[in-house]
């Protein structure tokens, strides 16, 4: 009950319905290309498959005929979407109005970055949609035929295989529909966004058994590309939500017994170094993860070239020196300078040419440290990064307990 005695009813969901024709995939190139003819949209970034291989790239494109070739929903993810657009708006603002097409969990990522001064969306128009996951960039390669024969059966029933990657299993984001709750955002939220969702336009298909999809809009840029589109904003998305959150509280409860499972696997410093023995300090996630965007990262500067005296010497001093060096601290490392940001979106394990659960390690420790923060990365643009402010009494329960207000202790 609320304070006036009545009961708090939900937000009906509200977008516009359209009907498939042909495939999904046919659908939504054909509002892209829409959007592209009636100069809506000066550019469109999209992922497409690279010619005469199975690999995937994303493509800046103008041309609306060029979009035939493009692929919405690609089953793997070689490059995160989030980098692709660091790359084109890091040097400055892009004065051509560009749509961007990607997964939830690179949008997060872009506005992950956004915060970080890295990525400019001034002219840009994020658009997201239903993601089914993704399969693990290994597998694919080795049977690329068969890989992409499952993944069209995980799109068509919406469900969690577990042919997907193990943190797209658990992903409780893959859609507008799976916003943070209020409690998830309620040291988060600010009262000049419209919407939690990062995203202006979305497209969803979950519900709609390949035959429907539709279309919501939660900012004035989306607003916009609806209005262009000839489009309302109407019609009942009822079973579009039931769909989502039915997939949604599925993946929760994986995610509970997942994290359950890795706190017990990485639990102290013996069990951690054990889950990371296989690193051979390549640094391929710290290459690929969009979060991590400094110029020269201090493992890879000359801080830690040594001479071979300083080898000896250090190895005499502990009596063994393990090669590569310093492995442990580069993950430590990595992980505190990006948990807070991290979108789990898994491109750091796809990189890893060993086979690391780095991705799902991060998540379960993203997990813990954006709880602490009540922080949800890449949901709301006008929020700051945790560290970026400051709020008073903030983990006052490390403080001195006398010194602390023990009512404060359950909000912290």
């Amino acid at each position: 009950m609320n304070s006036t005695g009545k009961e708090k009813k939900e937000k009906t969901a509200t977008g516009k319905i359209l009907s498939v024709e042909g495939d999904l995939r046919k659908t939504i190139k054909g509002l892209l290309k829409k959007l592209l003819k009636n100069n809506t949209l000066d550019a469109v970034l999209v992922p497409m498959k690279a010619p005469e291989t199975e690999s995937y790239a994303w493509v800046l494109l103008e041309d609306e005929t060029l979009l035939d070739a493009a692929d919405p929903l690609p089953p793997v993810m070689t490059v995160q979407g989030g980098r692709a657009l660091d790359s084109i708006t890091k040097q400055g603002d892009v004065y051509l109005k560009i749509g961007a097409l990607m997964r939830p969990c690179e949008i997060r990522a872009a506005v992950e970055l956004y915060k970080l001064n890295q990525v400019k969306l001034e002219h840009i128009h994020l658009i997201s949609i239903d993601c089914p996951g993704a399969l693990p960039l290994k597998e694919y390669m080795d049977n690329p035929i068969k890989s992409k024969e499952n993944f069209e059966k995980i799109v068509q029933k919406g469900d969690k295989n577990e042919a997907l990657r193990p943190v797209c299993q658990i992903c409780q984001h893959f859609s507008l529909l799976s916003s943070p709750s209020t409690e998830e955002t309620k040291a988060s939220s600010s009262p000049d966004t419209e919407n939690h969702s990062a995203a202006d336009l979305h497209i969803g298909f979950f519900g709609g058994n390949g035959k429907k999809l539709c279309l919501t809009a939660s900012t004035s840029k989306g607003k916009d590309l609806l209005e262009k589109l000839e489009l309302s904003q109407d019609d009942s998305l009822e079973y579009w939500k039931a769909a989502g959150e039915k997939i949604r509280q599925s993946a929760l409860k994986n995610r509970e017994s997942f994290n359950k499972e890795w706190q017990e696997k990485i639990g102290g410093i013996e069990n951690f170094t054990t889950a990371l023995d296989a690193c051979i300090n390549c640094h391929n996630c710290m290459r690929v993860c969009p979060v991590c965007y400094c110029q020269q990262c201090y493992f890879d500067s000359k801080i830690l070239e040594n001479s071979p005296e300083t080898y000896l010497q250090r190895a005499q001093e502990r009596g063994s020196l393990r090669f590569p060096l310093d492995t442990l601290l580069f993950h430590l490392g990595r992980m505190s300078h990006m948990v807070l940001s991290c979108v789990s979106c898994g491109a750091c394990e796809d990189a890893c040419p060993m086979s690391v659960p780095v991705s799902q390690i991060f998540s379960m420790v993203g997990d813990q440290t954006q709880k602490s923060f009540q922080y949800v990365p890449g949901t709301d643009r006008n929020v700051p990064l945790p560290l970026q402010s400051f709020l008073k009494d903030e983990f006052c329960e490390v403080e001195i307990p006398c010194e602390c207000d023990q009512s404060l202790l359950g909000k912290a």
